[in-house]
Order: structure tokens, then C-alpha cells, then sequence
């Protein structure tokens, strides 16, 4: 059985990558839709076209991934698709953010993705693809979002690093790095989505267009996947000489 999985998948990039791969994935008998709210997986479940199953699963508790582990030996499938979509961010200065807020960021957005990304990665063979959703938050240090970029920053790096690693086993890896995306995450992570500057405001994507350039880059097997002027400038300024460099200490 081949299958697709998608975390984060109850709403905003991972709602959306559920649609349009529900519109695009060959070779895939199902969709496994991990978030956790149930009662809206079903409802996105119903709407799509191909078969699905609901997980409903805290990927911060070991219990879960645990379980999550387990029905992948005994199903034993073939991963054809991961996209690792889960995650939160707070918007306000460090010191103002209680260790909850902090630790949840930090075992959500990297331990989970670290643990999603071990427990699935030997069931995908050549030809597998692996989304991992950064940001462009990952490439400068953010004030008030220290530990949400500084979380991304982990995502990227894990992407980049993997995708030499993997390259020779034919498994494409593609970090998505989008600027301000009008899903629920900013009213989430801001208190008053006014707030928002006006350079973010003026530079905000479409849910809809950074998961198909995501789709489309990881299909065309690039590494990274930006979508938007801005946020391609920001990439070429300060990535520009480390990607040089990955390309010839590359052992």
C-alpha cells in the first residue's frame, strides 16, 4: 500500500496541501490526515476524493508518536509522500513568553518534526518525496519571534542536510520557506493580527499558491521552495555564500 502523510492537516498549509494532492498524487492508494482535532479531519475527509484515514494525534506527546509508530509496522507501507506541516509560533519578546509557550514551540516545531521524520523515513523508498515546512523566518534571527525562528532555522537546516543525505536513495527533500501566509497560524500567533507591519501585510501569499509552488519544486526536486519576490531576496541575501560552500565541502 502506498500512502501519503500529512501533519498539521485540520487546517491552514496542511489543509491545503490535503486538497491538492488530493488532486495530483499518482500511485497513492490513501491519505493520512494527522492533526489534533478529529472532528475536522473527518470533514476535510469528506471532501476529498481519494481515501483517507483520520489520525487524530498530539504529536508533542511521546504516547502518540509512539501509537503513530506502531500502525505504520503493522500497516507496513510505502510513504510516497511526508509533509511535515505541523507546528505554532508566538509573536512577542522572550521574555514576556511563558515556558509553556516556549516549549511548546520548541517540541512541536523541532521534536516532533525530528521524531515524524525518523519514524516515517524508513518506509519511503526512491521516489519518495519529503516536505518539511520552515520559513522564512528561518534565514534572520526575529525579534519578538526568537524561538519560532530560531525553531525554523532547525527545520531548514535539517532539510538541507537531509537533502544530501538521502539524494543517493533517490528521496527528494524540499524545505518550504514562505513569507506572511494569511492562515489561522498569525491569529494565532499574534494577539491583534493588526499588529502586523506593514511590509508583512503588503507581502502576504495565498495559502493556494505557496503549497502548489511547494508541490511543483518538490516535483521538479529542488531543495527549497519560496514562494514570492520578497522572501526570494531575503533567501539570495543570506544564503547565497552558505549554499556555495554546502556544494563544495559536500563529502
Amino acid at each position: 500500500m502506498n500512502i501519503a502523510i500529512i501533519t498539521g492537516a485540520s487546517s491552514g498549509m496542511g489543509r491545503e496541501f490535503a486538497v491538492q494532492l488530493d488532486q495530483c498524487l499518482g500511485k497513492t492508494d490513501e491519505i493520512w490526515l494527522l492533526a489534533r482535532r478529529k472532528e475536522t479531519l473527518e470533514t476535510l475527509s469528506e471532501s476529498l476524493q481519494m481515501k483517507t484515514r483520520v489520525i487524530a494525534a498530539d504529536l508533542t506527546k511521546e504516547q502518540s508518536l509512539k501509537q503513530f509508530e506502531e500502525v505504520l509496522s503493522i500497516c507496513n507501507p510505502k510513504i510516497t509522500v511526508l509533509v511535515n506541516c505541523a507546528g505554532i509560533g508566538t509573536h512577542k519578546p522572550f521574555a514576556r513568553q511563558s515556558r509553556e509557550e516556549i516549549e511548546s514551540m520548541v517540541q512541536l516545531n523541532i521534536v516532533a518534526l525530528t521524531r515524524m521524520t525518523m519514524i516515517c523515513l524508513p518506509y519511503m523508498r526512491k521516489g519518495s518525496k519529503l516536505i518539511q515546512f520552515s520559513s522564512g523566518a528561518a534565514f534572520v534571527p526575529q525579534q519578538a519571534f526568537a524561538v519560532y525562528a530560531a525553531s525554523k532555522s532547525y527545520v531548514y537546516s535539517l532539510s538541507r542536510a537531509l537533502e544530501q543525505e538521502l539524494k543517493g536513495k533517490g528521496i527528494t527533500v524540499t524545505a518550504v520557506c514562505p513569507g506572511p501566509v494569511n492562515t489561522p497560524f498569525l491569529s494565532n500567533a499574534y494577539d491583534n493580527v493588526s499588529k502586523l507591519g506593514l511590509l508583512k501585510k503588503l507581502t502576504m501569499a495565498k495559502t493556494s499558491c505557496v503549497v502548489k509552488k511547494a508541490i511543483d519544486d518538490c516535483k521538479n526536486g529542488r531543495g527549497v521552495s519560496i514562494c514570492g519576490l520578497p522572501v526570494k531576496l531575503l533567501y539570495l541575501s543570506t544564503q547565497g555564500i552558505q549554499n556555495i560552500l554546502l556544494r563544495c565541502f559536500r563529502p
